[in-house]
């Protein structure tokens, strides 16, 4: 009989933080929906861009306040619809999934739809109604 560990664990520090938007944005920067839309804005700041998510996830899953800042703004000016965040949403469940388990693992999925439901609404009715984003 044989047995197989599982290699799949709780995300408890900053490093399972890092290794979890390391992976979602390497998947993000090949993926053929995604990727212009990152690259484009981004550019070559990649590594300060994720040092901002390294913050944002570890206060939002760790509850280790490192994060200041508004996430919504530098994303209201996107050229991004709903397939932008479901494809957004399948990359980042998958990366979850495929390294973590356990209740911070559900909670990173819960954050990130919810996160992606707001942005979403947010821009659509910026768009909508011709207003330009103040915060």
């Amino acid at each position: 009989m044989m047995y197989y560990r599982n290699t799949k664990r709780e995300i408890i520090c900053l490093d399972d933080i890092k290794e979890l938007v390391d992976s979602f944005y390497s998947k993000v920067r090949e993926d053929e929906v995604l990727s212009h839309i990152f690259n484009d804005r981004i550019q070559n700041r990649w590594p300060e861009h994720l040092e901002k998510m390294y913050l944002f996830w570890q206060t939002v899953l760790l509850e280790e306040h490192t994060y200041l800042g508004s996430p919504f703004l530098p994303h209201a000016q996107l050229p991004v619809g709903i397939e932008h965040f479901n494809r957004w949403m399948e990359l980042f469940n998958k990366t979850v999934d495929e390294r973590f388990a356990g209740i911070t693992a559900t909670k990173a999925k819960w954050q990130a739809e919810r996160m992606a439901e707001m942005f979403h609404s947010k821009i659509e009715f910026y768009k909508n109604h011709h207003l330009k984003p103040l915060k």
